[in-house]
């Protein structure tokens, strides 16, 4: 099971991308084909025509043209095969930071910058590559084409632990266990800002209109799927917080997007704006600050550190612990540091 589905089943409509689009009483006349473009994901132009051509594309219910301009309020359908995938999964001899392994189950530890499993564009050096490499048979279940033994995943540029099943029996008990929400995840996510209290973050989450690389938080069950992440305060850098995010669920991006959310974007988050100085001045040694720290640790602060789960044959609870990697350790020991400095040199 991986994590943004809820079903372990997969139809044909699974096989195309399905889009309803209302467009903005703002938008200005613009060719249909590139409105689609900046709104659909992996959708290059001659995609978007041929799709025009075929009758796939309809606006008001009605068949148009590519030079069609969009209106305030059409209502835009699109119906589109997914991109080709190559399913094969080629093995790589790619070295694997084996946290604990037994005859059913694998817990790695996954280093930032990573993909976890091949798909548009990354075919090679994917975790998944190397697992088929040192393992074999390892098991898929069904609508899991070419992600043998894993039974969820986490973003690239996240570091941590991932569970992997060794066998069709594991997999299928270790999958229950994430669809009924039992299995523990806690994340460290450095944050932008001062979080006063713990809290709690809920709504549907689903790919954002306006960019469909990113996910947004929904008040309407209609637009995404129910998400949860409760998050503790450990320490406060004044600009910045580090928290520790507990799933209840377990959706694409989901901390990132709801940190978003709430106003505290990850650290050094460039999808989710992270990137850029949220909090303090954008000038002097502090914007210089910032910056170092950017150039330490170029991706999100999001670390995948515990994982715990009722083993599949000992039936008793076992649990793991990662250890904050390089990067990201370097990066809190500059705040610590910088904000134990002279209050005149905090900027």
């Amino acid at each position: 099971m991986i994590e943004e589905t809820d079903s372990y089943e997969q139809d044909e409509q699974d096989l195309y991308e399905h889009f309803r689009i209302i467009v903005d009483k703002g938008q200005s006349l613009l060719r249909v084909d590139k409105f689609l473009m900046s709104r659909v994901e992996n959708a290059t132009r001659n995609r978007i025509q041929n799709a025009i051509e075929q009758g796939n594309v309809l606006v008001n219910q009605k068949e148009i043209k590519s030079s069609y301009r969009v209106k305030p309020n059409d209502i835009i359908s699109v119906v589109l095969p997914h991109p080709p995938r190559d399913t094969e999964v080629y093995p790589e001899n790619i070295q694997l930071d084996i946290v604990y392994e037994d005859d059913d189950v694998l817990v790695i530890n996954k280093p930032a910058g990573m993909v976890v499993h091949p798909g548009y564009n990354n075919y090679t050096g994917t975790l998944v590559n190397g697992l088929v490499y040192h393992f074999q048979q390892l098991p898929q279940l069904p609508g899991n084409d070419g992600r043998p033994g894993l039974v969820h995943r986490i973003d690239k540029d996240t570091s941590g632990l991932l569970l992997i099943s060794k066998n069709e029996r594991s997999m299928t008990y270790l999958a229950r266990q994430f669809f009924d929400h039992s299995i523990t995840r806690k994340y460290l996510a450095l944050v932008w800002g001062d979080l006063e209290t713990d809290g709690t973050v809920t709504g549907y989450i689903g790919r954002s209109v306006n960019d469909r690389r990113v996910m947004s938080i929904y008040d309407d069950p209609e637009k995404g799927k129910w998400s949860v992440t409760h998050y503790k305060v450990l320490e406060r850098f004044s600009y910045v917080t580090l928290i520790e995010c507990q799933l209840e669920t377990g959706r694409t991006h989901q901390i990132r997007a709801h940190m978003k959310h709430i106003g505290h974007s990850l650290f050094s988050d460039a999808m989710y704006g992270g990137d850029k100085i949220l909090k303090g001045t954008m000038f002097g040694k502090y914007k210089q600050f910032v910056e170092n720290c950017f150039e330490m640790m170029p991706r999100q602060a999001l670390h995948a550190q515990t994982l715990g789960f009722k083993h599949p044959s000992k039936k008793e609870y076992v649990h793991f612990e990662s250890a904050l990697p390089q990067d990201f350790e370097s990066v809190l020991n500059k705040w610590r540091k910088y904000i134990g400095a002279p209050a005149d040199q905090n900027a």
